[in-house]
């Protein structure tokens, strides 16, 4: 099996990579910003990090966009925070025009926002919080309900239609924290920095059958 985390000059890769091949030591896992090996590849992962419109940037100076719009119609794809928020239509964040894969918008957590405990919470969302999935999904076997996982952003998806939404999470609102749609799962949080919980899903989505 072939894994190609793709590299479009943002985003943890070296981490992500990492984690995968801990969880699939079988599977060759290529870190690669070209089409063809992104063309060649079982299943395809998006990581990124950073501000929206830097990624889209760089994702589409290198070319990488019918690549990976490909994969995205017909291999198992995961996409991870930024790789999440570029599948949707659109981005607050620097007023950015996203890939489109996903009905709905990238929004700005609000400022003044208020913890359970009255205490104003910060922007950007940073750490750990729990993940309450809302659909089965074959990428949520062996994960305890309201498991934590960790966040880093500022931003967070508002799918149009529910039945896109995996999960959600509460930051002062309850946002989107994972969508599914038949062979894309996408997640806000970082399963690479997550710990156990974080290394099933990542072992799940190396098994998934789509």
């Amino acid at each position: 099996m072939k894994i190609v985390v793709v590299d479009y000059g943002m985003g943890n890769l070296r981490s992500v990579a990492k984690a995968i091949e801990k969880v699939a030591p079988a599977a060759a896992v290529v870190i690669s910003g070209e089409a063809s090996e992104i063309h060649s590849a079982d299943r395809v992962v998006v990581p990124g990090q950073g501000a929206m419109h830097d990624c889209m940037r760089e994702f589409l100076s290198r070319g990488l966009r019918e690549a990976v719009q490909q994969a995205a119609r017909n291999k198992p794809f995961l996409g991870i925070c930024v790789g999440m928020q570029m599948l949707f239509d659109h981005s607050e964040e620097g007023d950015t025009p996203g890939l489109g894969f996903i009905p709905g918008r990238v929004r700005r957590f609000p400022d003044g926002m208020l913890g359970a405990d009255g205490f104003r919470l910060k922007v950007p969302h940073m750490g750990w919080n729990e993940v309450h999935a809302v659909q089965a999904h074959p990428l949520w076997q062996g994960i305890d309900e309201g498991s934590r996982f960790y966040f880093v952003h500022s931003y967070y998806c508002a799918p149009e239609n529910a039945v896109a939404v995996a999960a959600t999470t509460d930051y002062g609102l309850g946002f989107t924290s994972a969508v599914a749609q038949a062979n894309i799962f996408s997640v806000q949080f970082h399963p690479e920095k997550s710990a156990a919980a974080g290394l099933r899903l990542l072992s799940n989505f190396v098994d998934w059958k789509i």
